[in-house]
C-alpha cells in the first residue's frame, strides 16, 4: 500500500510516523520548508503530551520544551490557579514548545521512521479517477523563496491523507467547503521579551481589560515560552457580536497596554509581527471520508470549540487514520480485500472519530454559543471564579482531561453530559441540512456550508439549541 500526506504539521507527521514505522510505504508533501511559523499559542495540554508520548518523541526542556503545572485563570480582577487534573490515561504536566520548533522535530521524527518528507511542494489539487475516487494529488514546486517555479509533479497513491489545515487545498479542490453551521474563531498572537518567560503555568486572561479599564472583546493567553519570551495572544468567536468587525491586532495592542509596565509587554519588547489565524471547530469541514481521502485535524475542523485547542485532535486524527490504514493493509493482503471492501473498512475512520469527540464537540457549540453572550459570560465568570472546586471541574471540561473508566463524580457528570446531546456529524450534510441550504448553497457532493451560521444555528434568545 503507499499512502500520501499533504502537509507536515502534528497531524501529517503525526501519521507519517505511524505509517512508515508499520511499513507502509509514505510521502508527506510540505508547501514551506522548515523551520516554518506557525500561528499558535505553543500551549500543549496533557491530552497533546500523551500523542508525544505514543510517538516516542523526546522533549526534554535542554531542547526547547517547557513543562507547566496547569492553568491560571484571570477574571474580574481575581486569579485561581487550577493544576492539571490526575487521570489515569493522561500525563500530569502541559508543555510550551513554539510551532517554529515542534513541526520540524515532528517530521525530522516520522523521517527518522522511514517516511519520505518533501519540501516546497505545495498541493494544489487532489487528482481523482474516472469513478471519483482519490488516487493522488498535484503539487506546484517552489523555489528556496517560496516562489512557484511553474513546474508541477503529480502524484499517486492508494490513499490520501489531507493534513493541509484550515484552508485544504485538498478537500476544496473536490468541492469539501467549510461549514457555517459550526463555531469559528480567530486567534491572533505575537511574542514579547518578558521576565515571565519561565511561568510555570499557562495563563488565560477570561476577560481582557484594555488600557483605560473596559473590558475588550474575546479571551486572553500568556504563555511563558523559557527561552526569554512570553507568546501573548486573544482569540474571538463568531457567537461574539463584534467577529468580524474588529482590527484584532490592535484589539491585542490595547489589551497588553493596560498590563503593568514590569512585564515587559511593550512595543520595543516585542519580537516579530502579531500574526494571525482561523480556527475552524466543531468539525467545520465535512465529510471526513471519502473513496481514497480521510481528513485529518485542522483540515477536518478538528478544533475544541470549548478551548480553541486544535494539536492533540490533529494527533489524534492521525493516530486513528494510520490504525485503520495499518490495519486495512493487513486484512487486504491476508483476506484479498477487494476495493470495496477496504473503501468500507476506511469509511469506518470517520465513525470512529465521531464516536471519540462527537458528543463533545455537540457540548462546546453550545457553549462557545453561550459565552458570546455577555451577560451570560458575566454571569458565568461571577459564579464560577470564587469557587476553586466548580473551576477544576470546568478545566476538566473544557480540555477534554476525563477518564471514561473512572468512577469519580466528575468525570461521571461529564459523561451524563454527553450522553444527553447527539453527537456532532461529520458525515456530510443530513438531507434536512442540504434543503435548509437552498440549490445555491449545496456542492455537487453536497458538503457545503447551510445557509445558517454556528451562531444562529445554536442560539435562539432563549435557549441554546445544537443540532447534529
Amino acid at each position: 500500500m503507499k499512502v500520501l500526506i499533504v502537509g507536515a504539521g502534528p497531524a501529517g507527521s503525526t501519521a507519517a510516523y505511524y505509517l512508515a514505522q508499520a511499513g507502509i510505504d509514505v510521502t508527506v508533501l510540505e508547501k514551506t520548508s522548515f523551520p516554518r511559523e506557525k500561528v499558535c499559542g505553543d500551549g500543549l495540554t496533557p491530552r497533546a503530551v500523551r500523542e508525544i508520548q505514543k510517538l516516542g518523541l523526546p522533549h526534554p526542556e535542554a531542547d526547547g520544551w517547557r513543562r507547566n503545572k496547569g492553568l491560571r485563570l484571570l477574571a474580574g480582577g481575581r486569579s485561581i490557579e487550577l493544576p492539571w487534573p490526575e487521570v489515569s490515561d493522561f500525563p500530569q504536566y502541559g508543555l510550551i514548545r513554539t510551532r517554529l520548533g515542534f513541526d520540524e522535530e515532528l517530521a525530522r521524527h516520522a523521517q527518522s521512521a522511514g517516511a519520505v518528507v518533501l519540501e516546497r511542494h505545495s498541493v494544489t489539487e487532489a487528482l481523482r479517477s474516472e469513478d471519483g475516487r482519490v488516487t493522488g494529488v498535484r503539487a506546484a514546486l517552489l523555489d528556496e523563496s517560496g516562489r512557484k517555479t511553474g513546474e508541477t509533479r503529480d502524484f499517486t497513491a492508494d490513499v490520501v491523507l489531507a493534513a493541509d489545515g484550515n484552508s485544504s487545498r485538498t478537500a476544496v479542490s473536490l468541492g469539501i467547503r467549510k461549514r457555517d453551521d459550526r463555531p469559528l474563531g480567530v486567534a491572533v498572537r505575537t511574542y514579547f521579551t518578558s521576565p515571565r518567560h519561565d511561568d510555570d503555568w499557562m495563563e488565560g486572561w477570561l476577560e481582557l481589560p484594555g488600557r483605560d479599564g473596559k473590558l475588550l472583546p474575546g479571551y486572553g493567553w500568556v504563555f511563558g515560552v523559557g527561552d526569554g519570551t512570553s507568546n501573548v495572544g486573544l482569540g474571538i468567536l463568531n457567537s461574539s457580536k463584534e467577529f468580524g468587525k474588529l482590527d484584532y491586532k490592535q484589539v491585542l495592542r490595547e489589551w497588553t497596554a493596560g498590563m503593568p509596565a514590569e512585564w515587559g509587554f511593550t512595543p520595543e519588547n516585542q519580537v516579530g509581527e502579531i500574526r494571525g489565524a482561523a480556527l475552524p471547530m466543531g468539525f467545520n469541514r465535512t465529510p471526513h471520508y471519502s473513496p481514497g481521502l480521510l481528513l485529518l485535524g485542522d483540515a477536518g475542523g478538528m478544533v475544541s470549540p470549548f478551548n480553541g485547542e486544535g494539536i492533540s485532535y490533529a494527533m489524534e486524527s492521525a493516530r486513528f487514520a494510520a490504525e485503520f490504514i495499518i490495519d486495512g493493509a493487513a486484512r487486504s493482503v491476508s483476506a484479498g480485500w477487494t476495493e470495496a471492501d477496504a473503501d468500507a473498512h476506511l469509511a469506518r475512520y470517520a465513525d470512529y472519530v465521531r464516536d471519540q469527540w462527537g458528543s463533545h464537540f455537540t457540548l462546546g457549540r453550545a457553549f462557545a454559543a453561550l459565552i458570546g453572550k455577555p451577560a451570560v459570560m458575566k454571569l458565568a465568570l461571577r459564579t464560577g471564579m470564587p469557587i476553586p472546586v466548580l473551576m477544576r471541574f470546568v478545566v476538566r471540561l473544557l480540555a477534554n482531561l476525563t477518564d471514561p473508566a473512572a468512577k469519580g463524580f466528575e468525570d461521571r457528570v461529564i459523561r451524563v453530559l454527553e450522553s444527553l446531546v447527539p453527537a456532532t456529524s461529520n458525515q456530510g450534510l443530513s438531507r434536512a441540512d442540504a434543503v435548509s441550504a437552498g440549490p445555491s448553497q449545496t456542492g455537487p457532493n453536497h458538503t457545503d456550508t447551510p445557509a445558517h451560521t454556528g451562531a444562529n444555528s445554536a442560539v435562539s434568545a432563549t435557549k441554546v439549541r445544537v443540532n447534529p
